[in-house]
């Protein structure tokens, strides 16, 4: 996949070479001299021309006519030069990788340098290059019948770099983790509810274990009935599907301490049940499971790379269906922490279950605890689509967390959790808290219901439902499933 060789290789054959430009003086660009002098001069032409432009994300395409070794030049533009980051190279190669895909073209030459800036080394570049390539061209499965139109896969990438090449490919080995971490997670929020089920959810899960050495445990209802998870059971009651509860653990260390508890909401359709949804809203709810999904993600990437760092992830998974077994507004459960919780609304679903599968990442010695769901449209009112929202009991946890998520570009903010909220959700007058006490700040009162179940552990709570799907495609990936937080989860790790 990914070859490297010294920068006197420039003028070696390659279908693409890929190089990029800054608003700097151009003669500080010594691989461009030597490409214009190749060439004749054209590409000082083209830029005379208004052809070719070197503003940030615009990318243009020469043709050499046979006057140099590369068949197309790709010219990235990138601003000026002190204003690169990252993050803004990361969106630009994605961009670059969809042009690519476009034009059919399966092999490339990069000019690594050309990339460097005094913030970007050439191993962040590298990085944050395998990164895009893996994210940004992938295209979700589909069950049409008619004939397929071939879809261009990257196939070779070589970088033109004079780096040593062990950190280069370091780099690019995290680049390319973190993004099929991300695909992991787009492709199983994609699938339909009648073709992920709680039982395909862990066997998914079950065969990440055995790709990547993982220590597995799946709970079967009879299971989870003999512990007492009735918070999880409640919320599969109406369903002819078993519920699971998934558990993978990674052991970093000698010693299973120190570990980092994620969990993923599983729910692999969310009608609301009795609390039924309008007939609009229901539309897309196979995409309950995006939490899982994250997890699942994060631990494809911990899987890939193996940081010294012990992780347990819990997926407490079912549908929530309507039948006359179906558990309903009124009814009051027992979870497996032992709280008694009164249902006020069979459509906060995700919180039972996720109550259940904290409380058994507790049991699984989770020194602290990050869970991730598609929970509430209250966040989406209030942080739209490109902000999760996020809680915690513990503002150090947190702040690591905020650091991964800006680290990879999936920010988060921070909503209130304090006494008065606490007492929002433990007003049931019938048992030890209620499940949904109002519309008035919806977002805060689920977390806080969570909360509940993490006491005193160190504890960050992630609400994807706004940020969990793209309405239009973007430079880093298609419309539909985002992945969001797989990266976050995994370089939180990492940073350990």
């Amino acid at each position: 996949m990914f070859t490297i060789q010294p920068t006197t290789a420039l003028f070696r054959e390659t279908d693409a070479l890929i190089l990029g430009l800054y608003h700097e003086n151009k003669q500080h660009q010594p691989v461009y001299g030597q490409l214009n002098e190749a060439l004749g001069g054209a590409l000082d032409q083209y830029i005379k021309d208004g052809d070719l432009s070197n503003d940030y994300n615009e990318i243009s395409k020469v043709y050499t006519l046979n006057q140099t070794t590369a068949k197309r030049i790709y010219v990235v533009g990138l601003g000026k030069k002190k204003e690169l980051t990252s993050q803004k190279l990361k969106k630009t190669f994605g961009r670059l990788f969809k042009q690519l895909q476009a034009d059919g073209q399966s092999n490339s030459t990069f000019v690594l340098n050309s990339f460097q800036t005094d913030q970007v080394s050439e191993e962040t570049a590298a990085e944050v290059l395998s990164e895009a390539m893996v994210m940004a061209p992938y295209q979700f499965e589909n069950y049409k019948t008619n004939n397929k139109k071939p879809v261009t896969k990257m196939e070779n990438v070589t970088l033109l770099s004079d780096q040593q090449e062990t950190g280069l490919k370091e780099s690019l080995g995290k680049g390319y983790a973190l993004g099929h971490g991300v695909n992991t997670a787009r492709h199983l929020v994609q699938l339909p509810g009648n073709l992920l089920t709680a039982t395909d959810l862990a066997e998914y899960a079950v065969s990440l274990a055995e790709d990547y050495g993982f220590e597995k445990e799946i709970l079967e209802k009879e299971d989870m009935e003999r512990l007492g998870m009735g918070a999880l059971l409640a919320v599969n009651q109406g369903s002819t599907e078993p519920p699971k509860m998934i558990v993978l653990k990674y052991q970093g260390k000698d010693k299973w301490e120190d570990v980092v508890g994620l969990v993923g909401k599983g729910i692999t359709f969310d009608t609301g049940g009795y609390s039924i949804k309008p007939k609009d809203g229901i539309v897309g709810m196979k995409g309950d499971m995006g939490g899982a999904a994250a997890v699942l993600g994060a631990m494809e990437i911990v899987g890939r790379l193996k940081p010294k760092q012990n992780v347990v992830a819990v997926i407490p998974s079912t549908d929530n269906m309507i039948s006359g077994n179906a558990f309903k507004p009124d009814d009051v459960i027992t979870s497996l922490s032992g709280k008694t919780i009164e249902v006020l609304n069979t459509d906060a679903e995700g919180r039972l279950a996720l109550a259940d599968g904290i409380t058994y990442a507790k049991h699984h010695k989770a020194n602290r605890i990050i869970d991730v769901a598609t929970l509430t449209g209250g966040v989406v009112v209030a942080l739209g689509d490109s902000m999760t929202g996020a809680m915690t009991n513990n503002d150090d946890l947190y702040e690591k967390v905020d650091r991964a998520s800006k680290q990879v570009d999936e920010l988060i903010w921070q909503l209130p959790y304090n006494e008065m909220y606490k007492q929002r959700v433990r007003s049931s007058e019938l048992a030890d808290l209620n499940n949904s006490p109002g519309r008035k700040g919806h977002a805060i009162m689920a977390g806080s219901f969570l909360a509940e179940f993490a006491e005193s552990t160190p504890w960050v709570h992630l609400d994807i439902a706004g940020t969990s799907q793209a309405e239009t495609a973007y430079d880093l990936g298609p419309k539909g499933p985002t992945g969001v937080m797989a990266r976050t989860l995994a370089t939180y790790i990492m940073n350990l």
